[in-house]
């Protein structure tokens, strides 16, 4: 009997390293999920929401212990945003496990925001305020 290894697994065998992404931590996969959520509030144009800085990096801080780590996970983000959009981003940011969890988050919370703009956008959008990711205009 001939076994055939899928392409990812073969890959993870031969190239140990590069080819498993690590895990997000706990503390990363809140605030990843926090600043999707705020995101996917601002890019349906959810009216009222614009996007709180200074707030967010202090949330990150908090969560990922310093303010360098918010801004890492934020420039991390960029990158797998532009990544999925075929732009031009700094390889040294770009993290596959980020890009994998940013996408499945933002495709359930895009969903939503499509289904029922409203509900869903007072919804996400007020979470993310009192989160301090967007304020309120």
């Amino acid at each position: 009997m001939k076994i055939m290894l899928p392409a990812a697994a073969m890959l993870a065998i031969v190239f140990p390293g590069p080819a498993r992404a690590a895990a997000l931590s706990d503390a990363e996969a809140t605030f990843l999920d926090q600043l999707v959520t705020a995101s996917a509030v601002l890019e349906q144009r959810c009216v009222g929401y614009e996007v709180n800085g200074a707030g967010g990096v202090q949330l990150g801080a908090r969560l990922l212990g310093s303010p360098d780590a918010a801004m890492a996970m934020i420039d991390t983000y960029a990158a797998a945003i532009k990544a999925r959009d075929g732009a031009t981003y700094d390889p040294n940011n770009f993290r596959p496990e980020v890009y994998e969890a940013a996408s499945k988050t933002f495709r359930r919370i895009r969903t939503d925001l499509v289904r029922n703009p409203e509900r869903a956008c007072a919804d996400y959008g007020d979470t993310s305020v009192d989160r301090g990711l967007l304020r309120r205009y």
